[in-house]
């Protein structure tokens, strides 16, 4: 048997079926493959994780059909407030009156049913999951893919979308910037006493940031927020194995009691944090998004977002060549995607990188320095500003997807 299509995509998922439903919206055809099966990836119990989507992004998913299907399952992020430790000076980030919020909190699952849902209903997506492929080749002619059972398929572009280990970015020989920080996040959901309010709590400590992130109530009505406690790598087997109610407890001081009361909501896990850059994005025929191209400290809640903004430049690009009559392989049209994705991705990792360590630092000298930038970016209107545009995901030459306009 043998498939052909416009693009074919190594990767379904958030960031992989994002980009296959946006070529979809504009008349573009993909393949998506990928090993994982969905009963297992959909179930409740698969994956506690939670995501911050960036109010740009969030106008992409109501623009390709997405948000529609998850009206009424996120959370608005009303404001953010950044704290050096339990200290009572705070940076806040509020959006203006016409602003509307700074982007809106989802459950991981609710995001992969809405993409899966919707790519299911478009008529240029044929999703081969689980689905693994065997035999990978790129040239002047195409992209052949040969699947472990025998199916092969065809198209122009290849796009890795496999996430931070991709096997098809090793293959193509793109050497990666690398390391750890030696830190583990440990994610789950929380009941809390009191209401949230919208406000999202990031709080720095020496060990890690310390992240708790509005959720909408549950079924019962009680209050729910998401935490990422970043940890020692090898603290964070001791922490898992605490009991639910030993662990609230922890979690607790952590916060300083300002939520109230807390219990468990969800399991835990946990994930180790590093810091990964491509040197480049595409290659012959190849073009990588999301974590196959860049990987970050989940210190800003940028990681997922940065792919959806690859989702918006890549899908532009190949429109517009496609309307122009080229190969959706051409080299310049990947060279445009290159160019413009390569700075925002490089400066986004760096300032992650970079406000990791400065918050990494201990000792009074070093949280006195923090403070005082935390003041300074509170006083500083331009300065706060651009914060604000930054984590909105509104910086830069922003893609007619995330202005909420198709390409």
């Amino acid at each position: 048997m043998r498939m052909e299509s416009d693009v074919i995509i190594l990767g379904g998922g958030l960031v992989g079926l994002t980009l296959a439903i946006a070529l979809d919206a504009h008349g573009l055809g993909s393949i998506v493959i990928d090993p994982a099966d969905p009963e297992a990836t959909l179930a409740a119990t698969f994956d506690g994780r939670a995501s911050a989507v960036a109010s740009a992004p969030w106008r992409m998913l109501q623009t390709i059909g997405v948000g529609a299907r998850l009206d009424g399952k996120g959370c608005p992020i009303e404001t953010i407030r950044v704290t050096d430790g339990l200290g009572p000076q705070a940076l806040m980030f509020e959006p203006g009156e016409d602003d509307g919020a700074v982007g809106i909190m989802f459950e991981n699952r609710q995001l992969r049913i809405a993409l899966r849902e919707t790519a299911l209903a478009a008529s240029r997506i044929t999703m081969l999951m689980p689905a693994r492929a065997a035999d990978v080749r790129r040239d002047a002619a195409g992209v052949h893919v040969t699947l472990a059972d025998g199916r092969k398929a065809r198209g122009a572009l290849l796009i890795g979308a496999e996430g931070r280990r991709s096997p098809t970015r090793e293959a193509a020989g793109i050497r990666v910037a690398s390391w750890r920080y030696n830190h583990a996040a440990i994610i789950g959901s929380v009941r809390h006493e009191r209401a949230h309010g919208g406000v999202a709590h990031e709080i720095f400590y020496p060990a890690g940031p310390f992240a708790i992130l509005p959720l909408t109530d549950d079924a019962g009505g009680h209050h729910r927020s998401a935490i990422v406690w970043t940890v020692k790598e090898s603290d964070a087997p001791a922490m898992l194995g605490l009991g639910a109610r030993a662990f609230a407890a922890e979690a607790t001081k952590k916060m300083g009691g300002l939520l109230g009361a807390l219990e468990l909501a969800s399991p835990l896990s946990s994930y180790p944090l590093g810091f990964h850059h491509a040197a480049r994005i595409t290659a012959e025929r190849l073009a990588l998004v999301g974590d196959a191209a860049h990987g970050i400290h989940p210190i800003a809640g940028q990681g997922l977002n940065l792919g959806f903004r690859d989702v918006a430049a890549l899908t532009e690009v190949l429109v517009e060549g496609a309307r122009l009559g080229l190969d959706l392989g051409d080299a310049q049209l990947l060279a445009r995607y290159e160019r413009w994705r390569s700075l925002d991705t490089f400066m986004v990792a760096a300032a992650t990188d970079g406000l990791t360590r400065l918050f990494g630092v201990s000792g009074r000298a070093a949280s006195a320095v923090r403070r005082f930038g935390l003041g300074a970016v509170e006083r500083i209107a331009p300065l706060k500003q651009r914060f604000m545009a930054e984590a909105r995901g509104e910086t830069g030459r922003l893609p007619k997807l995330l202005q909420g306009i198709h390409a």
